[in-house]
C-alpha cells in the first residue's frame, strides 16, 4: 500500500513538472512546400550571420535592430545522402509569405515518394513555429535536415 502512494505521488509530480515546460522559441523563421503557401505568423527580419543564396529581395531599416524585409529568396541547395534539397522564401514586410521546394530527392519513386510525404508536414511545422527549428520527419531524416538547413539559408539571406 505504501509503495502505491509513493508511486502515484512520484507520478503525479512528474505530470505536473512537464506540464509546467514552456517550449523554446527561438528568432528563426522559415518554411518550404512544393506549393506557395500563404499564412505563417514568422517574422523576417533581425540580425544574424550566416550562409545565404539570395534570389532577390529588399530591405529597409528604421533605424531599429530588426529591418522589415520584403522580396524572395533562395535558400542554399543541400545535398543529402538521396538528392538535393532547396527550399525559396517570400517575405513582405518581415513576414513570411510565402513558401516553395524548388528541389527534393527524386532519384526513384521512394525518394520522391518520402519528399511527398515529409515536405508538407515540415512546411507545417515552420509555418507554425515562425522559424527552421522544426523536428524531423520519421522515415525522412535525411529530406528533412537538408530542408531545414536550406530554410535557414534562406531565413539568413532575408536578414543579410
Amino acid at each position: 500500500m505504501r509503495r502505491a502512494l509513493i508511486a502515484t505521488g512520484t507520478t503525479a509530480a512528474g505530470v505536473v513538472l512537464l506540464l509546467g515546460l514552456k517550449p523554446h522559441h527561438s528568432d528563426v523563421t522559415g518554411v518550404s512546400s512544393s506549393a506557395p503557401q500563404s499564412s505563417a505568423p514568422g517574422t523576417v527580419g533581425g540580425s544574424s550571420a550566416g550562409s545565404s543564396g539570395a534570389s532577390s529581395g529588399t530591405s529597409g531599416s528604421s533605424g531599429g535592430s530588426s529591418a522589415k524585409t520584403s522580396g524572395t529568396f533562395k535558400g542554399d541547395v543541400i545535398d543529402t545522402k538521396y538528392g538535393p534539397v532547396q527550399v525559396e522564401i517570400t517575405a513582405t514586410g518581415g513576414k513570411l509569405t510565402a513558401v516553395r521546394v524548388l528541389q527534393t530527392p527524386s532519384e526513384n519513386g521512394r525518394d520522391r515518394e518520402i519528399a511527398d510525404f515529409s515536405v508538407p508536414q515540415l512546411t507545417k511545422e515552420a509555418l507554425a513555429a515562425g522559424n527552421a527549428h522544426i523536428d524531423s520527419v520519421s522515415g525522412a531524416t535525411y529530406t528533412s535536415e537538408g530542408y531545414i538547413r536550406s530554410l535557414q539559408s534562406a531565413l539568413d539571406a532575408a536578414r543579410a
